[in-house]
């Protein structure tokens, strides 16, 4: 409830808002009712919610555990800046990263005022209107005839053609008047706020009558006023309440496959951690008990183990290598993951060939969650209309009282001139026709011919433009619609203006009126619009258009002559059109009765005015006065397909993807476009249709060969592996509710990964359900795109989006893991075997700085060079085979297996960096004849070992070498030695001699010969087990990568080689089958 002038009244309601006071809409108000926080943080806010946050994710959470136990020092042999540095540094970047994000949603969304609720008068004093609407409006007039507003919603749906809203006549005449606006005293009951942009249910309450609101009376917060100099209206819903920001909502969160898969993993590293720690905890308790009490004379036991309690020593042990070993699980994973995925988003939004110059539009990753699954793609599910076509409609052909008109054949149309519509001052020039016989038809006055276009001028949304004189743009809110309505411009029946109760064409250069009585609207259900209006004199009809199966159904069946001839002939038509590939409508008409009308118009207002179940009303309503029509005959409008899209779709079914196409258009039309897209081909012998009208049929059907029935619960399954089966599925007559279904069944059942595709409103539900959503930014508005995950211009985009981007981003990010996990198991384990010869006393074998800065500074930077530049092909390779995309499909290049080898890899590397040094020197002496290595030497040899074996092992991992790479991992080789020699100086111990007592550690181990030769030993043994298991694979086993780059240039080498000798030569092109060896 909401009353115009009336605070006290409208503060009764939570919703409604409370400020009442006439002011312009641009006049801000410090109303805190109205205030909209799009913020998720404030300057005092931030810290402590962003650590909630951040502390909520149960790595970060870890390590807080962590570091408070390594501030017991009972079982802390660590200092807490092991921890520390690296929880902090982790903390600090996603605190950027989130404040970063926070602010530029909040820059977007930000408007620092509140709202009034009254009408708006335009006071002199005050700046002029501003064109954002911030509020939920009706409109009650506007300095446009007939209180017409016009308005852009690309805040709303992403559409930037103009739309037109308009006032009630009541309230229009309200005009400019402050005084009548200060007393406008209406009362609006509506429905609760709501996210539905496309609808508005109320009814205004004014001098006692009763007024139907609905959507094309408001101004929506976020439109934006366009050829409208002022308009006033009353606010209904303000601030939180308004439709955009009810749309503002939580996406639901996508997460990949290789996510679950890192979650599961660090659940069984936390595992793997717990036990070597039982194991080091009972190791401890059995040398205290036997070989500890040998010592304790000299080194005391605490107070709990001298009363024999050495359990509460294994206790204690527990907890202190489970500190120790910490290293394991990777408190840097989540956020080295989230760098790569960023700049793998912004190599796609960089892509030069994915630019559309044609309208400036570039390539975006709207998410940074989803690159590696690009590469994991099994079905792809598109949209025909504007997605593999390019929604640009031309109106080829038609067929009226039966007999058809036009070409579409182009060698057709060029030996056909085109029809020349001269006389016709206001025709289109871009309009193009190549069919004469339409024209003379028309200055015949074939009245069937003329009701044809007077049907298409009048039975429409259309809005017209006219700067200047003759000079007519037609704001149409879907490309046929205009298509349709200039056809009949050209044609002589030229739709010049309307009003709320006139539409005026000029029907052969004459002005002729039409009284517009309803107009019963188009949707997704009714599939048909159709208008009422009475001509000059003064009979009434009702011109009705939709798809043809539903005017065909409500035809006249009295008139049987005209249903065994003009019905018949104009349905052969129709499907004719559509076997070209054409899109058609069926246009028919009735006349109604005076009497009959003006009952009905009684019931229609009653139902208009009714706030619960109008629409379930209206629709009844129209269902009744549609029927009984008279066919016209069909239009056919033809949508050429975009540049590239058979290539695309051929080089991803040989990228074994299967492709789905989904649309609402009929059988012949969707299967014309796959025979064009190259999804069917003639060689294809078993093309069947499943296109039953009951269960039992489809069943049948499916049955034996193998939609609205398929996708009954019942026979989802065997839909689902029947259309598995098939190279090519095509689903037409679907609406936005089935695609979205067919989506959600493959989804769940399959367990593969999906990628839908589209551009207009009616893909959005199928790009949500998908793994992976995208838009096509076309002619339909950006409703898909605003939905998707990715986005751009041309569906052949599609193919360099996953064979190179997808590709390689999934052949990264598994390589980064894979050594991610090899180094961090490398490092952590030498812990593990130096608890044997240290008694289990829970000492660490490096420095503690070591241990500090090994993840943050000394590897960091390499593992994410490679995880950002790496590609074993090149992205030419990657066009030219594309079974290369298989491995991804498989998920065989990342998984539990591999997991598994990188572990054994990882604790081989380990037990080989403690064993070697440990047996070369612990019965070796210096030259000097002392010892040559302590227990400081020995863990700078191991850390010094271990930092040259994995920069070693990242340089034989990587295929693509970048400068980047090389400043990476020679530069943190460097960085290592300099930090090294650094903290055993002379200097820093003279500044913090407690943190930094081992002077002269490094310089005196590493001056030695002997410690090099170790190393170099150490770095050989951990390498070549790795390096031959390489080499035996790839001659045994080798990979689809392999096979189709590196052996065939292998190939390629050995006959470069033996170039010189001409035998070889002949001998080996006289025996191909050499090269296509099947490795």
């Amino acid at each position: 409830h909401v009353r115009a002038n009336d605070r006290d009244y409208n503060e009764k309601f939570p919703y409604a808002v409370s400020e009442n006071t006439k002011h312009m809409l641009s006049q801000c108000i410090n109303d805190t009712d109205n205030h909209i926080k799009t913020c998720k943080y404030n300057v005092f806010t931030f810290l402590p919610v962003n650590l909630f946050e951040q502390f909520q994710r149960a790595a970060n959470a870890y390590f807080l555990v962590l570091l408070i136990l390594q501030l017991i020092p009972e079982i802390s042999s660590l200092s807490w800046v092991t921890t520390t540095v690296p929880l902090v540094m982790v903390l600090l970047i996603t605190a950027v990263k989130d404040a970063t994000d926070d602010y530029h949603w909040c820059r977007d969304w930000f408007i620092p005022c509140g709202l009034p609720v009254s009408p708006l008068p335009p006071l002199p004093h005050l700046p002029p209107l501003p064109p954002l609407l911030q509020a939920d409006i009706l409109l009650l007039s506007s300095s446009e005839p007939y209180g017409l507003c016009y308005i852009e919603t690309a805040e709303l749906d992403g559409e930037t053609n103009l739309k037109v809203r308009q006032a009630l006549t009541v309230t229009s005449d309200l005009g400019a008047d402050i005084t009548k606006l200060a007393d406008f005293n209406g009362n609006i009951i509506c429905e609760p706020p709501n996210n539905k942009l496309d609808k508005f249910t109320g009814t205004l309450y004014w001098r006692d009558n009763k007024y139907p609101l609905d959507n094309e009376k408001m101004l929506l917060r976020g439109c934006v006023l366009r050829n409208t100099e002022w308009c006033f209206g009353m606010v209904v819903f303000a601030g939180l309440q308004t439709k955009l920001m009810q749309n503002c909502g939580r996406t639901k969160f996508k997460r990949t496959s290789i996510d679950k898969l890192m979650n599961t993993l660090v659940l069984w590293i936390f595992g793997f951690l717990v036990c070597m720690g039982v194991i080091l905890a009972i190791g401890n308790t059995i040398w205290e008990q036997k070989v500890g009490r040998s010592f304790s004379v000299y080194l005391l036991w605490d107070e709990p183990i001298r009363n024999n309690n050495v359990v509460f020593s294994g206790f204690l042990t527990f907890w202190s290598y489970i500190i120790i070993l910490n290293t394991m699980v990777p408190i840097s994973l989540y956020v080295s993951v989230e760098v790569i995925r960023l700049g793998h988003s912004y190599f796609i939004n960089w892509d030069r060939k994915m630019y559309y110059i044609q309208k400036d539009t570039p390539a975006e990753a709207r998410t940074t969650t989803l690159n590696e699954e690009l590469g994991q793609v099994e079905f792809i599910f598109s949209d025909k209309t504007g997605t593999l076509t390019q929604n640009i409609m031309v109106f080829n052909k038609c067929s009226i009282n039966g007999k058809s008109y036009g070409t579409r054949d182009s060698r057709c149309a060029f030996r056909t001139a085109c029809v020349d519509f001269s006389f016709n001052p206001l025709s289109d020039r871009k309009f193009k026709f190549h069919d004469s016989s339409l024209l003379e038809a028309i200055k015949m006055e074939e009245p069937s011919v003329q009701d044809f276009f007077r049907l298409l001028a009048l039975c429409h949304t259309v809005m017209p433009e006219e700067k200047n004189e003759g000079d007519l743009v037609y704001q149409a809110q879907s490309p046929d619609e205009g298509a349709l309505v200039t056809a009949a411009r050209n044609f002589g029946f030229v739709f010049r203006s309307r009003t709320p109760e006139t539409v005026t064409l000029y029907e052969m250069g004459t002005a002729v009126n039409y009284q517009l009585l309803a107009i019963l609207d188009f949707n997704n259900v009714r599939k048909r619009m159709s208008v009422i209006v009475r001509n000059p004199a003064g009979h009434i009809k009702l011109y009705c258009k939709g798809a043809d199966t539903i005017i065909f159904d409500r035809l006249d069946p009295s008139n049987h002559v005209l249903m065994n001839t003009t019905s018949d002939q104009s349905q052969q038509a129709a499907s004719e059109f559509a076997g070209e590939g054409l899109r058609t409508l069926a246009l028919a008409y009735k006349d109604l009765d005076e009497n009959v009308l003006e009952e009905w118009m009684k019931r229609l207002l009653y139902a208009s005015t009714v706030i619960e179940n109008r629409e379930e009303g209206l629709a009844d309503l129209y269902e009744e006065i549609e029927t009984g029509l008279m066919l016209l005959g069909a239009t056919a409008v033809e949508d050429k397909l975009q540049e590239g899209v058979p290539e695309t779709i051929a080089c991803l079914t040989l990228a074994n993807i299967k492709i789905w196409v989904l649309t609402g258009d009929k059988l012949e039309t969707a299967m014309n476009i796959g025979y064009s897209c190259n999804m069917l081909r003639d060689d294809m012998n078993e093309v069947f249709i499943i296109s039953g009208h009951s269960v039992l049929e489809v069943q049948q059907q499916l049955r034996l060969g193998l939609m609205a029935h398929a996708l009954e619960p019942e026979l989802e399954q065997v839909l689902l592996e029947t259309a598995c089966l098939c190279k090519t599925v095509i689903c037409c007559r679907v609406t936005p509710m089935q695609k979205a279904q067919v989506v959600e069944l493959v989804k769940t059942n399959k367990m593969a990964v999906t990628l839908a595709i589209g551009d207009g409103a009616n893909d959005v539900s199928m790009i949500k359900t998908a793994h992976i959503g995208v838009g096509i930014s076309g002619q339909e508005g950006m409703q898909a795109v605003l939905a998707s995950d990715y986005s751009f211009a041309q569906f052949r985009y599609l193919q360099r989006l996953l064979l190179v981007h997808g590709r390689w981003s999934y052949f990264r990010m598994c390589n980064f893991l894979f050594y991610f996990f090899y180094k961090n198991f490398a490092f952590t384990l030498v812990h593990f075997w130096f608890g044997f010869f240290c008694g289990f006393s829970a000492q660490t074998v490096y420095d503690q700085w070591f241990i500090t800065l090994f993840n943050i500074v000394y590897t960091s930077l390499p593992v994410l060079a490679m995880g950002l530049f790496d590609q074993d092909v090149n992205e030419a390779n990657s066009h030219r085979y594309p079974s290369l995309y298989r491995p991804g499909q498989l998920n065989v290049l990342f998984n539990k297996r591999q997991f598994f080898l990188c572990t054994l890899q990882g604790v081989g590397t380990s037990f080989l960096l403690f064993f070697i040094p440990y047996g070369a020197f612990c019965l070796v002496a210096r030259d000097d004849g002392s010892h040559i290595s302590d227990q400081q030497a020995f863990a700078v040899i191991i850390s010094t070992s271990l930092v040259i074996v994995v920069s070693v092992q990242i340089g034989l991992d990587t295929y693509y070498w970048t400068a980047v790479n090389h400043v990476f991992v020679w530069g943190s080789l460097a960085v290592y030695f300099a930090i090294l020699f650094a903290m055993h100086s002379d200097g820093l111990f003279s500044i913090f001699p407690s943190h930094f007592p081992f002077i002269g550690t490094a310089r005196n181990c590493l001056t030695q010969k002997s410690v090099w030769l170790v190393i170099m030993l150490t770095t050989v043994a951990c390498v070549m087990p790795g390096l031959a298991v390489r080499f035996l694979k790839t001659d045994l086993y080798p990979t689809l990568t392999d096979k189709k780059v590196f052996i065939p240039l292998h190939l390629f080498h050995i006959l470069l080689c033996y170039s010189l000798n001409s035998e070889w030569i002949t001998y080996l092109f006289s025996h191909p089958s050499i090269l296509n060896t099947p490795y």
